[in-house]
């Protein structure tokens, strides 16, 4: 079995995600807005992220995301696949947001159809928002974890409304 060498790029800026999985036993088949939200937020991680599990060197890890029993799972691993850590989070502190999330995107998808400009503009506004309100809370959750910036917590809070999300 080899050692993990640190990637050059991750060791100047922490550690980086490189591949994200979704546990497909987590998520249920959704609306087409949901699932294009969730490939665009899963390449967008990947091309740019902070992720640095605290305690572990900086090299590029693996992140599968699931919910178990109303917790959310981060199991991280190398990119050549030794397990780093996993952390189970209560998903108690996310439940307003995401609900809330929820609903304003449906208000928002809806608005897409059939209203004006400016009615499409102030409702993304609102749901940009709540949306940085989530990766505020997801970030502060995974404090003395793992260390994300939030452009990457931004991304991961996305994937975590996926999770959540049961249609």
């Amino acid at each position: 079995m080899s050692e993990t060498q640190p990637d050059p790029s991750a060791q100047s800026s922490g550690g980086r995600l490189v591949d994200v999985v979704l546990d497909e036993a987590s998520i249920a088949r959704s609306t087409p807005e949901v699932e294009h939200d969730r490939a665009v937020a899963i390449y967008d991680l990947i091309e740019e992220n902070s992720f640095q599990p605290v305690g572990h060197p900086p090299v590029n890890y693996v992140l599968n995301l699931a919910v178990v029993e109303k917790r959310l799972v981060f199991r991280i691993r190398t990119d050549s696949d030794q397990e780093v850590v996993t952390h189970v989070l209560s998903l108690s502190p996310l439940r307003r947001i995401v609900k809330d999330y929820d609903l304003i995107c449906e208000s928002y998808y809806e608005a897409i159809r059939h209203a004006t400009p400016s009615q499409i503009e102030a409702i993304d506004m609102g749901r940009r928002g709540v949306h940085n309100e989530g990766s505020t809370i997801l970030m502060e959750r995974l404090e003395g974890k793992i260390e994300v910036d939030m452009q990457t917590a931004r991304r991961l809070f996305t994937l975590v409304y996926a999770l959540h999300w049961k249609g």
